[in-house]
């Protein structure tokens, strides 16, 4: 077996571990643990930087078809699959401009994590449905922070010796991490931001009072 693939294997719960901490302790929700972590190992294939360029416009894509979309009564699975074969139409456009421009570096990026954030839009096209767009963006942008963050930490060379001359540490250890997660009842750091003033009330009431 490569010894990349074995590589690769073996940060997929060193990733998962650091997405559920983002979600337990800092409070960073994202779309759930599987799109970052997947959008993370695209990004892996296609290059941080063109990989975002193609997730982008995915999403802006995605979110224009929809509107479109809107003034038809479809149901949503059939609506899904034609915002889908749009996508991934205009994907080929863009392929056939990127070789009109002379930019091959875009057509010999790997399909697969294509087909992946192709497949992925339907993710942000349902937080559009059923929280807002606004909501939606949040939760985009903080799905790419993880995945970015992710993307860097799988690239560390330092890590990845570590990992793969301590398969049993590492695994292990992100087991232990998660129990841990998982028996968490504090707030998450984003809470204790959002409510300072109510802590420092509970905290210091007397002080509150005065002011």
């Amino acid at each position: 077996m490569p010894q990349e693939t074995i590589v690769l294997i073996l940060m997929l719960p060193i990733v998962a571990t650091i997405i559920a901490f983002s979600r337990q302790i800092i409070g960073i929700k994202a779309f759930g643990i599987y799109t970052p972590l997947i959008i993370t190992f695209a990004f892996l294939v296609t290059g941080i930087k063109y990989g975002l360029i193609i997730f982008i416009i995915i999403l802006l894509i995605g979110s224009f078809v929809r509107v479109v979309l809107k003034r038809f009564r479809f149901l949503y699975l059939p609506r899904m699959a034609i915002l889908i074969i749009l996508v991934a139409i205009m994907i080929l456009l863009m392929f056939w401009a990127a070789i009109y421009i002379d930019q091959m570096v875009f057509t010999e990026i790997s399909i697969f994590p294509i087909l992946i954030m192709i497949i992925l839009v339907e993710k942000f096209i349902a937080a559009q449905i059923e929280k807002g767009w606004h909501t939606a963006i949040i939760l985009t942008i903080e799905t790419i922070i993880i995945a970015i963050i992710c993307y860097f930490i799988i690239n560390w060379q330092v890590l990845r010796l570590f990992i793969l001359n301590n398969p049993a540490i590492a695994i292990f250890g992100a087991v232990a991490v998660n129990i841990f997660l998982g028996k968490w009842t504090g707030l998450r750091l984003v809470e204790y931001i959002r409510f300072k003033d109510v802590i420092k009330y509970v905290e210091f009431p007397e002080q509150s009072s005065k002011k």
